[in-house]
């Protein structure tokens, strides 16, 4: 029989921590909101996608069945989200001159490509918006026929004054409503609600809507929210256990997802909401628009590993914003880089320890399972690294922690100019990995020497490291070393 290991997931919905309790025992149905892909994604989408996938093996690995569902938002998305705007497909199709469905496969690939970078596992099930026309069209209907949808101006909305409680996840408020809206928008006079919202668009409106499909209400195309509402339900039914997004998403998407969803099927549909915060730069929130556009091939052009990104966004807990700077980064490098040679150098010696790998699994899972606490699964690694336990029972462990971290912590120690940082230079490629270890865990106890002010143990460091025939520069980026 399976042993399962306890969760514990902070609830966007009821906001606070809770236990972990799916609606059927042993197994979860897991809901991801996937990209629009009109473009690149950048690394602030990125981090949502890869703390996800954190959750997901986080669940499995503690003895969970689980089936995850992510969509493709190929239709529907309006650059505004309060309906109004061009299309963010449209756009795309425009600024590339190609059509809507080659933007979407080539931006589709393209971001899967990068999740592979960043060792984030692909959901069981991605299903792109486009595929699902006559399901959107059925749940419509029936929004219809209860009474929670109207059709005006050749448009179908659905009714929000229906609800008793249509801000679910509580804090907004009238403002709230015109999130994403311009000055130069006009505000939609069909909707009988300010905070109503688009089920189905017809000709009245869009003219030059790429993709449409006929529809009882005329030929057209759905609304953003509708889809994910469709899709979760196609695949995982009507009772889910955990949908997942950035905190952007909170409103109005989720809360449009919930309204038509618990209006559709007349119960409630998902019992935990789980939400990543922001990834900032140091100007403010990370965007498409503004600034250099960080996406994971600008950090491999610049020399950086992808893994050593998702080092840096493992080390910050996925509730509290994260600030993103290539001087943090380069210090995710040098991080990344010790940890991996000091476990490549792990003696190859004595048996595994089943009984201890498996207290050292229930452990990581119970700490890790405190709201996905990803800093404290690294410093566990620490702890093993410092334990007494054999070299084959150390790396054996680790190996089985990095089932959830995802760092590739076990393969060759790392040297490759890759993961080099900014300057792209190569470090110590070929050298023996226990000694590189060896040197970088010198070069640290001189520079805690040197923040004690103990000047003389730094200069005894620097000569005995020279007896070893090696050569220590302090330069702008730091130390850097080689043979005499």
């Amino acid at each position: 029989m399976r042993r399962m290991c306890s969760m514990k997931l902070y609830n966007s919905l009821t906001k606070r921590v809770e236990e972990f309790v799916p609606n059927e025992e042993g197994k979860v149905k897991m809901y991801t909101c996937g990209p629009t892909v009109y473009h690149f994604a950048h690394i602030g989408n990125l981090r949502s996608y890869l703390m996800e996938d954190v959750l997901e093996k986080l669940l499995r690995y503690s003895g969970y069945d689980v089936k995850r569902v992510m969509n493709i938002t190929d239709v529907g998305h309006l650059s505004s989200d309060a309906d109004t705007g061009e299309d963010k497909m449209l756009k795309g199709a425009k600024r590339e001159h190609k059509t809507v469905m080659e933007i979407a496969k080539f931006y589709t690939d393209a971001f899967f490509a990068d999740c592979a970078k960043l060792n984030i596992k692909t959901p069981d099930v991605v299903e792109p918006a486009t595929n699902c026309i006559s399901e959107f069209i059925h749940m419509i209907e029936v929004l219809l026929e209860k009474g929670y949808a109207y059709k005006a101006g050749e448009n179908v909305y659905f009714d929000t004054s229906k609800l008793d409680n249509y801000y679910v996840f509580g804090g907004q408020n009238e403002e709230d409503l015109m999130v994403g809206v311009r000055d130069d928008v006009t505000e939609d006079e069909n909707k009988r609600n300010k905070n109503d919202f688009v089920l189905w668009f017809t000709k009245s409106k869009f003219e030059d809507q790429a993709l449409k499909w006929d529809s009882p209400w005329g030929v057209g195309y759905p609304g953003w929210h509708i889809e994910c509402s469709c899709i979760s339900m196609k695949h995982l039914g009507e009772y889910m256990d955990i949908h997942c997004g950035g905190v952007d998403n909170i409103f109005p998407h989720h809360t449009n997802e919930i309204a038509q969803s618990e209006s559709y099927t007349g119960h409630k549909w998902c019992n935990y909401w789980f939400h990543v915060h922001h990834l900032n730069d140091e100007t403010g929130k990370m965007s498409k628009s503004k600034g250099e556009f960080l996406t994971v091939s600008l950090l491999e052009e610049k020399g950086y590993d992808p893994l050593v990104y998702r080092m840096f966004t493992l080390q910050s807990h996925y509730r509290k914003p994260l600030v993103f700077s290539f001087e943090a980064l380069d210090q995710a490098v040098k991080t990344y880089k010790k940890l991996k040679n000091r476990i490549a150098s792990i003696p190859a010696e004595g048996e595994v320890d089943e009984a201890a790998k498996r207290e050292w699994h229930d452990k990581f899972a119970e700490v890790v399972g405190n709201d996905v606490n990803t800093a404290m699964g690294l410093t566990l690694v620490y702890d093993v690294l410092k334990s007494d336990l054999s070299g084959a029972t150390k790396r054996a462990v680790i190996d089985d922690f990095d089932y959830v971290l995802g760092l590739k912590l076990t393969e060759a120690a790392v040297t490759e100019s890759s993961v080099a940082g900014t300057d792209g230079t190569s470090d110590h490629a070929g050298e023996d990995p226990a000694f590189v270890a060896h040197v970088e865990e010198k070069i640290a106890e001189r520079a805690a020497a040197k923040k004690e002010k103990n000047f003389a143990l730094a200069d005894e460091i620097r000569a005995n490291l020279l007896e070893e025939g090696i050569v220590l520069e302090d330069t702008r980026e730091g130390v850097k070393w080689h043979r005499s």
